[in-house]
């Protein structure tokens, strides 16, 4: 989810790079992970000039920094940037978990995440409002910061038997608008995928 955050960013931007892919089977770590983020040992790692920037919110603010030409990711406005890392903060503190919640529970305490997790999308479509992207008219750091969980909360829907469109339509409409993004579509998982790899943790698990 955070390195595909990161990959609409640089190709919103039209930047040239190339894909090292981690391998996170059985949670080993490669040398190479290892030495570029030695605190959290996480992807993505966005290496640029022989340095290292990790977590991928903050490489979205280096890529646009640095990269001043082209799309701009971020509001140059102080205030609406502010604004727009306030809600990408909002996002990932409670997407990650809810969705988590729902794929890894059952029964009553999997309807309890799902309603959780509706109520927050629900603040969000309230900020959304009508607007087509959450800058405005433009697609920007806060539609990046949600589209990226678009594929795990499509399988979380499939499992626990919900509809964001149902409860939040104009955050359905807002997704499908990104959707249409080139940049978005070509780099979100199947989420028929993470279904299947949802299912299988769960056999795991029991």
């Amino acid at each position: 989810m955070f390195t595909s955050r990161v990959r609409i960013a640089l190709a919103e931007k039209g930047i040239n790079y190339e894909l090292i892919v981690e391998d996170l089977i059985d949670n080993k770590k490669s040398p190479l992970l290892e030495k570029h983020n030695p605190i959290y040992k996480k992807i993505p790692v966005l290496l640029h000039k022989g340095k290292s920037i990790c977590e991928s919110k903050i490489i979205i603010q280096y890529i646009d920094e640095t990269w001043k030409e082209g799309y701009p990711l971020l509001p140059s406005d102080p205030y609406l940037k502010s604004q727009a890392a306030f809600w990408a903060d909002y996002i990932d503190k409670h997407t990650y978990d809810c969705l988590k919640k729902i794929s890894i529970t059952e029964g009553e305490e999997r309807q309890k995440a799902v309603e959780e997790f509706l109520e927050f999308l629900k603040v969000l479509e309230r900020e959304l409002g009508e607007k087509p992207y959450f800058n405005g008219e433009s697609f920007g750091f806060v539609d990046m910061a949600l589209i990226c969980y678009y594929s795990n909360i499509i399988a979380c829907e499939t499992l626990a038997n919900f509809s964001v469109e149902k409860h939040c339509p104009k955050l359905a409409l807002w997704a499908t608008q990104c959707m249409k993004r080139e940049s978005v579509s070509k780099t979100l998982a199947d989420p028929n995928k993470i279904y299947d790899l949802m299912m299988a943790n769960t056999k795991k698990a029991s």
